[in-house]
């Protein structure tokens, strides 16, 4: 692949940003320093939470200590690098641009999987409540969480390997704040007709497969509630998965008006907001759908302080 980079007749990339106006940038890098911050806090917190709260010690919490460090990481990809490009420099080398495409997309197909798997995980609950402490053993726990890890890399190795095939011979500017695929394959000056179909191939299936099992596990789940009898049994049914299915419509909401479309139809300042909204504000959001909305993380960090303060 490094041949293919230093066979290209630009050094490195200019990553446009977001704004030319320095007032707009000052702005953005606070907002966005603000929103990153909160993103540490919020997801190392909810890691510690449930590691030290024994009654979190289950496959659900098991899979959400995963979902904030993907969150942790995903952020980490690109808002670091984002926040550099509003005060300094907007270059990128080639290894750096490709390497940072290559954990854009790892961690986001690893995400939509393990979203996938939480979605599992809360049908086997729900519709099989006896049974639930037998079938979510430890061994399909650690399936389902290496699963999206592994099918993750898989997809990501593949797109970088063909995003390198490309050449890049006239403009090395990126007309987006990071390395994504659509505004990379539109500075290219070879036929990129099969590189988009193969990419678009692994993005839809990725979307595809995850949102299909994502549905048809909340479809039984649904149905599973609708026989409960009474109205608080429901309630409180329906309450246990009700943060993880805000958190998938956001997630695969701005994710499909992003990527699951024609690079024709790419529009600069709509897929830099619903990029901004996906890699900068969502993992913002995740550990707070998944704390102020439930009662048993905050329960948890209520006992967490209260050993904290009789410890001392």
């Amino acid at each position: 692949m490094m041949g293919t980079w230093n066979n290209t007749n630009v050094p490195d990339f200019i990553l446009m940003g977001l704004s030319d106006s320095e007032e707009i940038q000052m702005a953005l890098f606070m907002l966005f320093f603000l929103i990153y911050v909160i993103t540490m806090l919020g997801n190392v917190g909810m890691i510690l939470i449930i590691r030290l709260d024994l009654q979190l010690h289950t496959p659900m919490y098991f899979f959400l200590i995963h979902l904030s460090f993907i969150d942790l990481s995903y952020s980490t990809v690109v808002t670091p690098k984002t926040l550099a490009n509003l005060l300094t420099s907007n270059s990128i080398s080639f290894t750096g641009c490709f390497a940072q495409m290559f954990f854009f997309v790892f961690l986001g197909t690893a995400e939509c999987y393990l979203l996938s798997s939480m979605a599992y995980d809360r049908y086997v609950a729900i519709c099989s409540p006896l049974h639930y402490p037998v079938i979510m053993s430890k061994s399909l726990c650690r399936a389902l969480l290496t699963g999206p890890y592994v099918i993750g890399f898989m997809d990501s190795f593949v797109n970088v390997v063909c995003m390198s095939r490309l050449h890049f011979c006239e403009s090395n500017i990126i007309h987006h704040f990071f390395c994504d695929t659509s505004p990379i394959l539109a500075l290219s000056c070879t036929d990129t007709y099969n590189t988009e179909i193969l990419i678009f191939i692994i993005a839809g299936s990725t979307l595809m497969v995850s949102l299909f099992t994502i549905s048809a596990s909340y479809m039984c789940i649904l149905s599973t509630i609708l026989k409960i009898n009474s109205t608080s049994g429901k309630q409180k049914a329906f309450s246990t998965c009700t943060s993880h299915l805000l958190g998938v419509t956001i997630f695969y909401g701005t994710m499909i008006f992003t990527y699951l479309k024609p690079r024709k139809s790419y529009s600069l300042g709509r897929d830099q907001v619903a990029s901004v909204f996906y890699t900068i504000v969502i993992p913002m959001l995740n550990p707070l759908i998944y704390s102020l909305r439930n009662k048993e993380v905050k329960n948890a960090l209520i006992r967490v302080m209260q050993r904290r303060q009789d410890s001392r």
